[in-house]
């Protein structure tokens, strides 16, 4: 499914599923730190076979988090970072509910302090 056609909420659960793995984890850190690379070049850096790579790379691919594009024979990966500002702006939005409702929670909880005491 395209970018275009998912909900905001089924792109944040599709990041947040792929981010839920280490080791697509490690795989994201990797092309952050050096770029566009190769799956053999991040194979090489990691404990897994070429082929578990090419296989994150793909769910990391489907969330919108890396793209791939052929050069000569291989598929050079790079990161996307539009998921993850989406996924990002997602959580600050909770929390910031969460805050919000803390807030009031601590105002009831003083009010019903101070009128206890009067």
């Amino acid at each position: 499914m395209t970018d275009e056609r998912r909900s905001p909420g089924e792109a944040v659960d599709s990041v947040l599923g792929a981010l839920a793995d280490p080791m697509r984890r490690q795989l994201l850190d990797l092309l952050a730190a050096q770029g566009e690379v190769s799956a053999t070049t991040l194979a090489e850096r990691v404990p897994v076979s070429r082929q578990a790579v090419v296989k994150h790379l793909a769910v990391l691919d489907a969330a919108g988090l890396v793209s791939g594009r052929r050069v000569g024979r291989e598929v050079q990966y790079a990161v996307r970072p539009a998921a993850l500002d989406a996924t990002a702006r997602w959580m600050a939005a909770l929390a910031a509910d969460w805050d919000r409702r803390l807030a009031h929670i601590k105002r009831v909880a003083e009010a019903a302090e101070r009128d206890s005491r009067q």
